[in-house]
């Protein structure tokens, strides 16, 4: 839990607003995503990469954590956009459309090739039906160092776009695709941050899903304005009750005449030691943020 980042609220950014990647730097989501793809016209393909690795290389984003969306290798943009994004030395690169787990070490061997730092992670977009059905494959790369996988980040839009799900309240049609990366993300130690909420002038709507990804054991959600990002680091952070109750739990079983026990009564409530694992993860997470 030494390396643990909080990754709550994560925010798209276009690459071609020079005034968005500057008003970036004083948003207080836990990471950006500075987007060289869906956000950026055509046209725009080329000036926006220029302008999304200056701003890189020029930093000024403090504690947040900053990734480039590039355009997938079988676009005219892909290869470049890769190699300049590796370059530029962001905490992470988000590569679109990823398919297969083929996709995460060419990826991997293009940024080795092309320079980028060792802390230059690499996260993947799930957002069509290939990638749910492979999720395993994929997200087992992770288990090798040089693959550089650090999380996975939902395409609820594109999955419904490809699959012809309705994205109605409560996303009866997304849960199985969710839960299945989830799933893949805990075997694997990796993150994975839930998909955008469209509707960003819907407060309501927009906080029980959150709810309902920090509920399914999402790590964050990402953004389409920052004004969601108050509601999201809430949200996805632990209450200070939860906390409160997470470090007794974790005291009464350190206590030595505990440590062969593995269920105790704390607080009128039966806590097994499983709870106490639970619990230093909720403690790891507070701490984090309160770190950043």
């Amino acid at each position: 839990m030494t390396n643990l980042r909080p990754r709550r609220s994560v925010l798209y950014m276009p690459g071609s607003n020079a005034r968005a990647l500057e008003k970036a730097k004083t948003i207080a989501a836990d990471a950006l995503i500075l987007d060289l793809e869906d956000a950026v016209a055509p046209e725009a393909k080329e000036m926006a990469r220029d302008q999304v690795t200056a701003a890189v290389k020029a930093g000024g984003f403090g504690r947040r954590e900053v990734v480039i969306r590039v355009n997938g290798p079988m676009t005219p943009w892909g290869k470049e956009d890769l190699a300049a994004a590796a370059q530029a030395g962001p905490d992470a690169i988000l590569l679109p459309k990823v398919a297969a787990p083929g996709d995460i070490m060419m990826a991997a061997m293009a940024l080795r090739d092309a320079g980028a730092p060792d802390r230059t992670r690499i996260w993947a977009m799930m957002e069509t039906p290939v990638a749910i059905l492979n999720a395993d494959y994929i997200v087992r790369t992770a288990i090798d160092p040089a693959s550089r996988l650090a999380a996975l980040v939902m395409g609820t839009n594109d999955i419904a776009k490809e699959t012809r799900a309705r994205l109605t309240p409560g996303r009866p049609s997304m849960l199985a695709y969710l839960s299945l990366c989830v799933a893949a993300a805990r075997a694997y130690g990796v993150d994975i941050v839930d998909g955008v909420y469209n509707n960003f002038s819907d407060e309501a709507g927009f906080r029980a899903e959150c709810e309902q990804g920090r509920d399914l054991g999402m790590d964050g959600k990402t953004l389409i304005h920052p004004n969601q990002v108050a509601i999201c680091n809430e949200v996805f952070a632990p209450s200070e009750a939860e906390v409160a109750f997470a470090r007794r739990v974790i005291e009464v079983f350190d206590l030595p005449e505990n440590a062969a026990k593995g269920a105790l009564q704390i607080d009128g409530k039966m806590v097994e030691r499983l709870h106490a694992d639970m619990a230093r993860q909720t403690v790891a997470i507070a701490d984090a943020i309160a770190g950043a």
